[in-house]
Parts: C-alpha cells; structure tokens; sequence
C-alpha cells in the first residue's frame, strides 16, 4: 500500500493480527483488486446518530413509517446481532479503523471519551482511496473533537485529512449548536438543525452525480436523531412516534432519494449501500439536565431498543447493538436475514474486499471480513465470533456466541443517569445471559454454568491484556513511539 508516510505504531505483534483477506474469489464483481475501475462497485455507507434497534419498521416498531428503508432490507440483508460502541465518537472510531476503540492511536496519546483519530490510523476512506475510489464524508465527523468551537477541534484531523476527497457537515453533535464545515472551512455558524438532514443527502447526491463516472465511497453520517432534535417543516407532526418518530420518517424519505439518485444515475445495479446506527438510542427519563431543558415528556426524544434491556451509554444490549441493513441488487440476497455477530468494525475488511482495497498488515484489526456472508456464501466451520463491550475506558462485558458475560462493575457514576434505575446498577459477581433464549438479559443463568463463566473471564483477561483496560495499556494498542507511556488512562 502506498499510504502517506505515517508515524511507527509501537508495540504491534504481526503474528497475532486478526484479520487477513482471503484470496477465495466470491465473483467478478468482487475481484475488484484484479478489475479495472469500471468494475468496481460503488459504496454508501449511512450511519445515523443515536438511532434504537426497534426504530424501523423492519425492525418491529409500531409507530414509525420507514417504508424506504424497509425496502432496502426487503432487496438486502438484514442484521439482527449487530454491533457498534456505547457513545458517539468510539463509535465512529471503530468504524473507520476496524478497530476497538481504545486499541486506536489518538493525537498527542490524549485519552478522551471522544477519540481524536490520530493521522497515523488507516481509515476505510484510505483504504478505498488506494484502490482508486473518489471519497466523501457528509454530517457529523466527532473525531478531531468533540466539539463545535473551530479553536478547539483539530483541523489537522478532519475528514480531508483521513482519506477523503471531500467533507461536508460538522465536527461533532448537535447538543446545542452546529457549525457546518466544507472541506476544511466553516461556512455557516449556528446553522438551522432542521434542515441538516436534506442538507447532508443533497450534499451527497450532488457528489454522486458529479462522481459517477468512477467507483466512489460516500460516508453519510446523519448528525440525526442525536438531541436536539430538530425536523423540517413537511415532516413536523406527521409520525404517531412523535418527534422522534417525525426525525426518523424524515431520515427515511431522504435514504429514499439515495435510491432514488442511483436508480436515474443507473448506479442501482453497481453499487452497495450500508445503513446502521452509531449507538443505541437515549433515555432520558432520569437526566436532570434534559428533563429541565426539553420538559417533562424528555424521554420521548429518545428511540426505543426494545426488546433489549438498556440505552445508549450502557453495556446493556440496548446500549451497542443496533440497526444494520446491507444492500446490493443482484449480489446480497434479497430478504436475507443474518443472525451472525457482526459490528462496525467488521466494515472496513469488508469494504476492502468489496473495493479491491488491502487492510493493513502492520497492526491488528478486530474487524473481520463480511464479505462471504452477505453474498449468501456459507461458511462452515467458521468459529463463534467474540464482542467485547466496553464503557468508556473499562471492559464490562463479552460475547461469545450465544452466552453474555457481564463483569464486575460498579454502577456508573458519569453516565449512570441515563438509564433506567434498574440497569443503572452494582454487579458483584459474573452475570450470565443466554441471549439466544434471554435476549432482554432478565436471567442470569451462572449458577447453572460454571465452566462457560470459567472460560468467558478467560477471554476477558486475554482482551484486557490485548487491547487494554482501565487499569493498562494492552500490548497491541498503537501510539506514539517518541512517547511510549500515556498516563493513568481511567476518565
């Protein structure tokens, strides 16, 4: 890979990379390494902000239309186990690097709970952009900081700077304001939030048209349905899920007109579109801050992750398993429904394999490679894929299979207020749950297993000392070799 010259990535151990391609040729279409551009699919990648597992119709909600987006699962696949990251920034972290968040290089080894991607991480806009993709970013970026003051955020780590041709959206949420940025520039301060949504996908049609003539990467990372919500004027009061069900049917109608771009474009045969969200949705009900901000009827504002137990900012399924729909006429079934664990880190070996890209060698990648699964491909034997959740800087959970292990931990003093009383709690001893039968994670069946809780705490010694835990820096984290020692990393 001829990737520009970056800074050495200390402590990395080849031999225990996770992920490599495999040389197995799926199709034409996707043995794009040995194709000409004109093969090449193009790539959508649409990730919502804060958006709840049963926030679609596919997905089981009563009361939110999203009749476009419940297409694009009829004609694809449809991911029920999942993953992303607690919060917004780990979030998008793992999903450009293919990694866990706290493995990633940060600038200046800052550990912060929104990462500042450091310029020596490999983003999937690299990736394609080697393999000779145009790439675009368009919405909310939140890893150059987390924050909307231009003196604060760093230009240097910008979407421009990370493998994109061109950016158009925010640096990070709309707690409060936003500030929109073309390339590198602000070119509106405070701008209307009601109209971001349209903004963004217009943004990004106008990319596709311009760009059509060559494979292109688009990243369409709506600063929606993140508080405050903010909706335009035709979708305002139109949802029977209130005004976070008008936000979602506005975010819906615009992914009709992606689809609807690519059918005029006659891009619809040639390109992949991915959709899912960045974290489970808010709960509300005990903030003190928004209950005083928005009222009484806060909770409202927040999505709905039923059937799981938990919100955004909790280890609880509700927390990181969210939405995904993977589409491609003609190559990802149609009506497919895939129970395989699968996370957001998975997209960028994915991707790869899709563009013809190659995913770095010379440090570990946790993602592993979908491409075979969502091409209908079986893979027997394929061992049980593991997830590991972590809060912050702490490991609190795993997954292997069907079993979730919950560790140790006491309850969360920095976000605790944003769940529910009864998840906001102390866990003194190894809770299991069979989520094949307990997908709520009402039951903790430990007593009954002591030899899977035996090998879970295993596994999570192992992630601890691989990726890292509140307490240590894992051994293949990636930072600075001129500054090889980061302080006591707990926040």
């Amino acid at each position: 890979m001829n990737y520009p010259e970056r800074l050495t990535i200390s402590r990395i151990s080849i031999g225990l990379i996770c992920f490599a391609i495999s040389g197995v040729s799926l199709s034409p279409c996707l043995n794009a390494a040995d194709s000409g551009n004109a093969e090449k699919p193009n790539i959508i990648l649409i990730f919502i902000d804060d958006q709840g597992y049963q926030d679609l119709g596919c997905f089981g909600s009563p009361n939110i239309k999203t009749p476009n987006i419940d297409r694009m699962a009829d004609e694809g696949m449809r991911f029920t186990d999942f993953y992303a990251q607690t919060v917004c920034g780990p979030s998008r972290a793992a999903l450009m690097t293919g990694s866990y968040p706290l493995r990633v290089a940060t600038e200046k080894n800052r550990v912060d709970v929104h990462p500042y991607l450091h310029s020596s991480e490999v983003t999937i806009a690299e990736v394609v952009k080697e393999a000779g993709y145009a790439t675009a970013a368009f919405g909310k970026w939140d890893l150059a900081g987390h924050t909307q003051d231009r003196k604060r955020y760093s230009l240097a780590l910008l979407p421009t700077k990370q493998g994109f041709d061109y950016f158009f959206g925010t640096p990070t949420s709309n707690d409060s304001r936003v500030n929109l940025i073309r390339n590198d520039t602000v070119i509106e301060e405070e701008t209307d939030m009601s109209q971001l949504t349209k903004r963004y996908t217009d943004e990004a049609i106008g990319f596709i048209k311009r760009s059509k003539e060559k494979p292109f990467f688009v990243y369409l990372a709506h600063t929606m349905p993140h508080i405050r919500l903010e909706v335009s004027e035709p979708f305002k009061g139109k949802s029977e899920g209130g005004i976070y069900g008008d936000v979602i049917e506005e975010l819906d109608w615009n992914v009709g007109r992606i689809f609807k771009t690519l059918k005029e474009e006659g891009l619809d045969q040639s390109t992949y579109v991915f959709y899912m969200s960045d974290n489970g949705p808010w709960y509300l009900g005990r903030s003190e801050g928004h209950l005083k901000r928005i009222g009484p009827n806060a909770e409202a504002h927040g999505g709905s992750a039923y059937p799981l137990r938990g919100a955004k900012t909790s280890v609880w399924e509700g927390g990181l398993r969210v939405p995904c729909i993977m589409w491609a006429p003609g190559k990802i079934p149609e009506g497919a429904v895939s129970g395989e664990i699968a996370s957001t880190m998975d997209m960028l070996p994915t991707i790869a394999t899709i563009a013809g890209g190659e995913v770095p060698t010379d440090r570990v990648i946790d993602g592993r490679d979908l491409s075979r699964i969502i091409h209908g491909v079986a893979e027997e034997g394929r061992p049980a894929k593991e997830f590991y959740y972590y809060q912050r800087t702490q490991l609190r959970a795993l997954r292997v299979g069907r079993w979730k292990l919950h560790l140790p931990s006491v309850a969360d003093k920095k976000w605790g207020h944003y769940s529910k009383a009864e998840d906001d709690i102390d866990i003194e001893s190894p809770m299991l749950f069979d989520l094949n039968t307990d997908v709520a994670e009402t039951t903790d069946v430990s007593a009954r297993h002591p030899e899977i809780v035996a090998e879970l705490l295993e596994r999570a010694e192992h992630a601890r000392e691989d990726i890292g835990d509140f307490d240590r820096i894992g051994k293949n984290a990636r930072f600075f070799d001129s500054d090889p020692k980061r302080p006591d990393i707990e926040f």
